[in-house]
């Protein structure tokens, strides 16, 4: 009765620390927003952001401000469905570098839109979106086939080598396709590299019905994740059909990785980096897990786009390139550290 007690006021405190943290983390996603808006390859003054804000556009200050308005609202919807499509990945296949980037997912996507682009004289956001989630689907499926292959099944190592091998592969044949096109050449190569620079909210507004499908199925799919992460044995000892939980959660980060691939282009280690923090911070319960990667998946998005801005004045750096730099780093140590054990 007495450690019953003592497990209940521990449980009560460790929900009011993630509470407090969750409100820090909110906290530091407003105030990243704030800058956003107010910094950039041009300074603004506070009354010309209070005039944007209030859709005036009479200085070209507050015109500036107008355009990082979208630019600010894609940065933390794209981050936060990354961060959660990188955390559901690697609840799926128990793999701690497992990662839309790394595993090959976001080049499908970029391959297939391209192709789509190129050959089928795609135009439509609309188009995009649906050949890039085509091209999410499809290229996981072959990884995690291709990485289930021989003995110990899908093993972390595999996985990520099969992943780095599909990514060199179809980065190459999305080369093959542009190189020929001097069209569309120049857009497709800029597009690739990732970013959320040309943001409109109609764009934000076209492909936020599969981000918010992506996002429902991810959070009914949290307690599935939770018994996935003890083994199938275990999970299917405990009534849960393991071959139906992988296929549910897989399609909520496909989804999420997919439309995001669709708006801003590739966008990599995202989904590597943040899981990882949040494990620090609420440990491996996906029902604290998932809320706490969407809101560092935005902070991070958001931090990366600001830094680009700022450090090439006048001109920027892609957030691609930014994440690039911060989580190539962390990929190795991660490497180094964890021996790709399994999670």
């Amino acid at each position: 009765m007495i450690s019953q007690l003592k497990n209940n006021i521990h449980e009560r405190k460790d929900s009011r620390l993630k509470l407090v943290s969750i409100t820090s983390l909110f906290f530091i996603l407003g105030l990243l927003c704030i800058l956003s808006i107010g910094l950039g390859t041009r300074d603004v003054a506070w009354q010309e952001i209070i005039g944007a804000l209030n859709g005036q556009v009479n200085t070209v200050g507050e015109a500036a401000v107008t355009m990082r308005i979208p630019r600010t609202v894609l940065a933390v919807i794209a981050g936060a469905a990354l961060g959660l499509s990188g955390t559901v990945m690697q609840g799926v296949t128990r793999n701690p570098l497992a990662d839309p980037g790394i595993l090959g997912v976001n080049i499908g996507a970029a391959f297939f839109v391209v192709v789509g682009l190129a050959w089928f004289g795609m135009e439509q956001l609309s188009s995009y979106v649906w050949m890039a989630i085509a091209g999410s689907a499809i290229t996981a499926v072959f990884v995690y086939t291709i990485g289930s292959m021989g003995r110990g099944g899908a093993t972390p190592l595999k996985l990520a080598l099969a992943g780095a091998a599909t990514s060199a592969a179809l980065s190459c044949f999305t080369i093959a396709v542009v190189l020929p096109r001097n069209d569309i050449a120049g857009g497709a190569r800029s597009w690739q590299i990732g970013g959320v620079g040309g943001a409109t909210f109609d764009s934000i507004f076209l492909v936020l019905p599969f981000l918010v499908a992506g996002l429902f199925i991810s959070v009914v799919s949290a307690r599935k994740l939770n018994s996935l992460a003890l083994g199938d044995e275990i999970a299917t000892g405990l009534g849960e059909n393991v071959a139906w939980a992988r296929g549910l959660s897989g399609l909520g980060a496909i989804l999420l990785c997919g439309a995001t691939t669709a708006v801003c282009g590739p966008i990599g280690f995202v989904g590597l980096v943040v899981p990882h923090f949040c494990r620090l911070l609420v440990g491996v319960d996906h029902r604290w897990l998932l809320p706490f990667s969407a809101i560092s998946g935005a902070s991070l998005l958001l931090l990366a786009d600001v830094v680009g801005r700022l450090i090439a004045r006048p001109s920027e750096l892609a957030v691609g390139v930014v994440t690039a730099f911060i989580g190539a780093p962390f990929f190795i140590w991660i490497v180094r550290r964890q021996r790709v054990r399994e999670l």
